[in-house]
């Protein structure tokens, strides 16, 4: 567990406005398999791929549609929703997972987009990127070094899908790549007199860095035209989720001395339609309490959870409590509960 995460004597910080954005390019799995098939020049059965990841469609980025691109658009719906200029912001994080390119960081595209002077940079953990920069906008907050926060995250792990496959075998080792969507997300955090985040968790487990993820761009692999697709185990990865998660969603709510009734939403990083139905069995969340987005967004990575919290969001109301659940590459789980102000 992260040390100390239960800490009430500084100031608390909560998201005021949420928000996102989508391309508006549909690729439905269906056709997805039919280019994957065409351009590697193999058959599979008929409807595999939404069939084994309950997908029917996800949204991609077109030409010209990068993360800061996403990321800039939902940034300015979540100032607006927020009553906020872009003048306002003391901090700026751009937390996400893929991003425009290894240096500068993607938060300055964004801060020069939006026109904004912020202390800016990017946060980058897997899927868990979007959460740490919450996390982490609350705790400038909290010590004093920022009043307005402005997180945004753009997606574009699509880019990462191997369509054309060097053998039928690689099927496997790309398969988690079939699962991915591209989205923009943004929530505006500030410090709160009344509810906020109330705790943050953390479990990680690094050992496991190499089960999945995208290994070229870096030092290790400069050059490497083939480390630019995402490859994974993506069972090895979930055998580890079910080891790991339940204990660390159940302490969340034993130490905040809440049960599932207290809790009007659960927001939870969704990967396939079968591993958000394991999460439901191993946690025992009531289904009416998520926010089933895969089926038709798929994979975004860690615009997952502001997606939701911005679908969410009319419904809620002043008190209620929103659990957040994240799962990143590394591998590390993720924890936060918020109460909207």
């Amino acid at each position: 567990m992260s040390r100390d995460p239960w800490r009430r004597d500084r100031p608390r910080a909560g998201i005021v406005s949420a928000a996102h954005v989508l391309p508006p390019l549909v690729l439905d799995t269906d056709t997805l398999q039919q280019q994957i098939c065409t351009e590697s020049e193999l058959s599979l059965p008929r409807g595999v791929l939404q069939r084994v990841t309950g997908i029917r469609q996800r949204h991609v980025a077109g030409p010209q549609e990068y993360p800061s691109t996403l990321a800039t658009l939902a940034g300015r719906i979540a100032l607006e929703r927020a009553e906020r200029r872009p003048e306002d912001l003391d901090l700026l994080l751009f937390a996400s997972a893929t991003r425009d390119f290894v240096e500068p960081s993607t938060a300055h595209v964004v801060q020069h987009a939006l026109g904004s002077r912020a202390h800016c940079l990017d946060v980058t953990n897997a899927c868990n990127s979007f959460l740490n920069g919450v996390d982490l906008a609350a705790a400038m907050i909290g010590c004093g070094r920022a009043g307005t926060a402005l997180v945004v995250t753009g997606e574009t792990p699509s880019l990462s899908m191997r369509r054309k496959l060097p053998s039928r075998t690689a099927v496997l080792e790309h398969f988690a790549g079939y699962t991915f969507g591209d989205a923009g997300a943004a929530v505006v955090v500030e410090a709160v007199a009344a509810g906020g985040i109330r705790a943050v968790a953390t479990e990680t487990h690094s050992e496991h860095w190499q089960v999945g993820g995208l290994f070229g761009g870096g030092a290790r692999h400069p050059r490497d035209w083939d480390k630019t697709y995402f490859t994974g185990a993506g069972t090895e990865l979930k055998g580890v989720f079910e080891k790991i998660g339940p204990a660390i969603v159940e302490a969340t709510l034993t130490r905040a001395g809440l049960g599932w009734p207290d809790v009007a939403k659960v927001l939870v990083h969704q990967v396939t339609v079968p591993y958000l139905d394991r999460f439901a069995e191993v946690t025992g969340v009531p289904r009416d309490k998520l926010e089933v987005t895969v089926h038709s967004h798929g994979n975004i990575a860690s615009a997952s959870l502001p997606l939701q919290l911005s679908r969410v969001w009319p419904e809620l109301s002043r008190g209620d409590l929103v659990l957040f659940v994240g799962l990143g590459g590394g591998v590390s789980v993720m924890t936060m509960l918020w109460e909207k102000s």
